[in-house]
């Protein structure tokens, strides 16, 4: 039960930035057929895979969860992080940008802009540091290799 708690807990994070504030701020709760639907629910879907890969990894490569308050045990450098440092915040970008297309919404589109700002701040002031001193070399090395938001064309092997 402990381990269901634990996990259950840090995906309220993700439901509350996909769902409850979308669902707050969004213009039309109802879309009529357009033609950004289809790009939208591509934006969606891919983004829904890549937060599941990256879930999958923090539990089973990291030992920990997307949390900050029950962080990683163990620095993930390979699979999609081997092309972006960021790929879980990457796939919610793109959920985002999915919703926001799908709705039409003008809403969803700054709150996704908003998103990606807070995540920046927090990553570059709180997070890295943090990171350097729970992993040092390790992931001063790897921060140096693999960019924060623009993925590698190749993987980094380090």
């Amino acid at each position: 039960m402990g381990e269901l708690f634990r996990h259950g807990t840090s995906l309220l994070l993700p439901l509350i930035v996909l769902v409850f504030v979308p669902w707050l701020i969004v213009e039309n709760s109802e879309p009529a057929l357009h033609l950004l639907m289809i790009p939208g629910a591509l934006f969606l879907a891919a983004g829904l895979l890549v937060m599941g890969a990256s879930i999958r990894m923090f539990v089973a490569i990291g030992r920990g969860t997307l949390a900050p308050w029950d962080p990683t045990k163990k620095l993930i450098t390979g699979g999609l992080y081997a092309f972006v440092r960021n790929p879980m915040i990457m796939g919610v970008l793109s959920v985002l940008i999915g919703e926001a297309m799908i709705f039409k919404s003008v809403n969803i589109t700054i709150w996704a802009g908003l998103f990606f700002i807070i995540n920046t701040l927090y990553f570059k002031y709180l997070e890295e540091p943090g990171l350097e001193k729970r992993f040092g070399d390790e992931y001063i090395v790897y921060k140096q290799n693999v960019p924060r938001w623009l993925p590698r064309l190749t993987p980094w092997n380090g």
